[in-house]
């Protein structure tokens, strides 16, 4: 067995008499917390990230393809499902579906108030499987194949505000030249917590809104692309070389700018108080090596008195700060990883839907980014050990023995 190994284990934890013992557990539980905390930070904030990210997505898609025009209103100019993107967009195998959509312009009616909403309507391609996790109330939307059965989704907000319930019927009036209405169902209430949406998003049908503007059944405002990749310029760039001429790519990254510049600068704030707590616990790491190094003043004269190189003994504290760090990272794994899982399974920790978006704190299993942390505390803290060692060198065999 290697020398130095051997005496580094005589001299941890349990083996160790008080003050030495006391000292290690210290170091340990530093390391712990720091890594602990470090993975349950990247996991809120990956989750955070990753939950808002997949509302908007949800409800825009990644992509939007509309039809090219100057004007910046609401409503989309039309074109045709038999255009040459809407017939050869399979062969990008990375888009994973598409939905087709329009919006339009209206006055909702409740018993006392008016409120100004944008219909969305959506076809039979709508993936009402992913909707369905914004379900509050009611059911989804049942679009016909023929003809339209007149049901919208109104968004929690609004219903608040104009007191609609499901089952009511009511009045959409669009704005149009001449006005037109249309009486409809609320068949359910959605609640996505993205005011972007939930303040002004109605969902009806795409043949309602083909019925109110004149289009044809092939007729759509846009096409919603959602991939089954990260978004990238990559991505931007295959799907612009099979648009039409007269077709533009909308990112969705772009259209909702500030939502996602917001959780970029959130990276930041977390990647600083990683960088604080890595620090500091690194810096404890080195502090109480130190110390351990100090206390044993006596054995390393007694060793260098025996002719133990200094390089022999540097290795014993070294050996001595790998076994702390390798029990403070399977600890901090334990304590940070059980944190996660506790709060995926059983949401204990809440939140205020209003300010975060969501109801409770949001877990993600990033495992990349956590074997990332381990090995980047394990590097650092192993490079750091190496400083206080050095002092080894100076220790004076004989004053060091008669040392008390």
């Amino acid at each position: 067995m290697n020398l130095s190994y051997f005496i580094a284990k005589r001299i941890s934890f349990r083996r160790a008499g008080g003050f030495s013992s006391t000292i290690h557990k210290i170091a340990v539980g530093s390391l712990a917390i720091g890594l602990a905390v470090s993975i349950v930070s990247f996991m809120v904030l990956g989750g955070f990230q990753k939950t808002v990210a997949e509302k908007v997505y949800g409800f825009t898609g990644h992509y939007q393809v509309q039809r090219f025009t100057m004007s910046n209103a609401f409503e989309e100019t039309p074109f045709s499902l038999q255009s040459d993107f809407a017939q050869s967009y399979q062969q990008l195998d990375f888009i994973d579906r598409v939905q087709s959509f329009a919006h339009k312009a209206a006055l909702i009616k409740g018993d006392q108030e008016v409120e100004g909403v944008l219909m969305k309507g959506v076809g039979q391609d709508f993936d009402t499987l992913t909707f369905k996790n914004y379900l509050r109330e009611g059911r989804l939307l049942q679009i016909p194949e023929e003809g339209t059965s007149n049901e919208i989704m109104v968004s929690s907000v609004i219903a608040n505000r104009l007191q609609l319930e499901v089952g009511d019927r009511i009045i959409l009036y669009f704005v149009q030249e001449p006005p037109r209405y249309r009486r409809v169902e609320v068949v359910g209430i959605y609640e996505t917590y993205l005011e972007n949406f939930d303040e002004k998003i109605i969902l009806g049908e795409l043949q309602t809104i083909r019925n109110l503007n004149g289009w044809s059944k092939d007729q759509i405002g846009g096409l919603e692309l959602f991939v089954n990749s990260k978004p990238s310029d990559e991505l931007i760039e295959a799907i612009l070389d099979h648009l039409d001429f007269d077709l533009k790519l909308i990112d969705s990254q772009d259209k909702f700018l500030e939502i996602f510049d917001w959780l970029k600068l959130l990276d930041t704030n977390v990647y600083v108080f990683i960088g604080l707590i890595g620090f500091v616990a690194i810096f404890n790491m080195a502090a109480i090596l130190f110390i351990l190094i100090m206390e044993r003043t006596q054995m390393i004269g007694l060793l260098k008195a025996l002719g133990a190189r200094n390089q022999q003994i540097r290795r014993i504290f070294f050996w001595n700060g790998m076994r702390i760090l390798g029990r403070g990272l399977l600890i901090g794994n334990a304590i940070g990883l059980g944190i996660g899982l506790v709060q995926d399974l059983f949401h204990l920790i809440p939140l205020d839907p209003a300010s975060y978006y969501m109801s409770y704190v949001p877990i993600d299993w990033n495992w990349p980014v956590f074997v990332g942390i381990n090995f980047g505390i394990a590097g650092l803290t192993a490079a750091v050990l190496w400083i206080p060692v050095l002092i080894i060198s100076r220790v004076n065999p004989i004053q060091s023995i008669r040392f008390d």
